[in-house]
């Protein structure tokens, strides 16, 4: 899909978006995205959907959202993890989803969306997301676009970080650690849905280079291989995502920190 003619910087019209967003829909099985129409009203608080913008500002709903959470995992589960816990997979869940948001339309059609937070919103019972899609920027330099990107992303979950701190006892490189990892998973994902897996990883690693703050690392993909010969693509989190403490049965993910490559072998 040819990527929209407008004048670096402007903003564009939703439609072009729409589409990527339908598309990454059907690309992407964990994704579930509600898209709303410019004239649709906004989900309703009163049916357990809460913005970010509500999310940074109002902690009501941050509460709320985060008794969705516990409820969600203890049924999973069988038990509800310490609060913490809570928090931290929340926030996961909600900055990698809004990182795939922003970052899909990039990497399918170059394209960097302007996502406010108050334009996206989280189901506190399922976890499910609403957007409005509004306008975009295209540029004519890779690297300016990638610089979109990362803004883009920032500019969203700078003020939701700001809200979970306390929550999730992170203090901000921690926080903006996550949000790192989560936009280097994010891409990759979307790659492996699209059986371009070398392209992603590699596309990952140019927006995510390092030095550029306040993501506090890059993504930093390295290749492990297994006794048969293949090579497999990895990468070693900066931080935690606490996946591994919501219940006995959890254990922690493949990229996780706690995960030795010969662990991450022996699952390969």
């Amino acid at each position: 899909m040819p990527a929209a003619s407008v004048a670096p910087g402007a903003p564009a019209a939703a439609p072009a978006l729409a589409a990527d967003y339908r598309r990454l829909v059907e690309l992407c099985p964990v994704l579930e995205l509600r898209l709303l129409d410019a004239g649709e009203p906004a989900p309703d608080a009163a049916d357990g959907w809460y913005s970010g913008a509500e999310l940074a500002a109002d902690e009501r709903a941050l509460a709320a959202v985060l008794a969705g959470a516990e409820a969600r995992i203890a049924d999973e589960h069988g038990r509800a993890p310490r609060p913490h816990v809570t928090a931290s997979r929340l926030l996961h869940h909600y900055a990698w989803s809004a990182c795939l948001l922003i970052a899909g339309p990039w990497h399918l059609s170059r394209r960097v969306p302007d996502v406010d937070p108050a334009d996206l919103w989280l189901h506190a019972p399922t976890g499910a997301l609403a957007l409005r899609p509004r306008g975009h920027v295209t540029l004519p330099g890779d690297d300016e676009l990638r610089a979109e990107l990362r803004t883009a992303v920032v500019a969203h979950l700078g003020p939701v970080l700001a809200a979970f701190a306390g929550p999730t006892r992170r203090r901000d490189r921690a926080l903006w650690g996550m949000v790192t990892d989560d936009l280097a998973s994010a891409v990759w994902y979307l790659g492996r849905m699209l059986g371009e897996e070398d392209a992603s990883v590699a596309a990952a690693g140019a927006v995510l280079p390092g030095g550029t703050l306040p993501l506090p690392g890059g993504a930093d993909f390295r290749r492990l291989h297994t006794p048969d010969g293949r090579a497999h693509h990895t990468r070693t989190r900066l931080g935690c995502c606490l996946y591994y403490a919501v219940g006995p049965a959890a254990t922690a993910c493949l990229t996780c920190p706690r995960t030795s490559d010969e662990e991450r072998l022996r699952r390969l």
